[in-house]
């Protein structure tokens, strides 16, 4: 298992370096061989690992082993709640991991779009939205300042 995700985070390092081609501005694949290998995972952590590491750095905070090659810097996604005052933006989150919203300061979208991964099926099942949503609800877990939700006595 360890090789597939090893593979999957090279393509995808091969994608971010323009080796191979990506999914960018809403077009589509020609070749389902140019996705990287879906893992067998759906929790958010091993997502974050195996999909957004190689650029976002395993502590979240930018700086992978790919991000210095990318055009554009990497965002520190441990402060994305503190940067939205105060709020976790998961809907914003969620569009741009599923390439709904382009980021227009970055010019072109360097960032994979991960729906046609999240979503291929296994078993004739499509985990993708349950990828996604622990994917965000990880990012969400994260941030940078945030007071542990502690149930209050009543």
């Amino acid at each position: 298992m360890r090789l597939m995700e090893r593979l999957g985070q090279l393509v995808l390092a091969a994608v971010l370096a323009g080796i191979v081609p990506a999914v960018a501005g809403g077009q589509t694949q020609t070749a389902a061989a140019q996705l990287p290998p879906l893992i067998r995972s759906v929790k958010g952590p091993d997502l974050f690992q195996a999909y957004c590491a190689v650029c976002h750095g395993v502590d979240a905070r930018g700086g992978g082993p790919a991000a210095s090659s990318l055009k554009t810097k990497v965002p520190d996604l441990t402060l994305l709640e503190r940067k939205n005052g105060g709020e976790f933006p998961t809907a914003r989150v969620r569009q741009i991991i599923l390439g709904d919203e382009v980021l227009a300061a970055h010019g072109s979208r360097e960032m994979p779009i991960w729906a046609p991964v999240f979503h291929q099926v296994e078993g004739d099942m499509d985990w993708g939205n349950v990828r996604l949503e622990n994917l965000v609800k990880y990012l969400e877990s994260i941030q940078l300042g945030r007071e542990p939700k502690v149930p209050s006595a009543r």
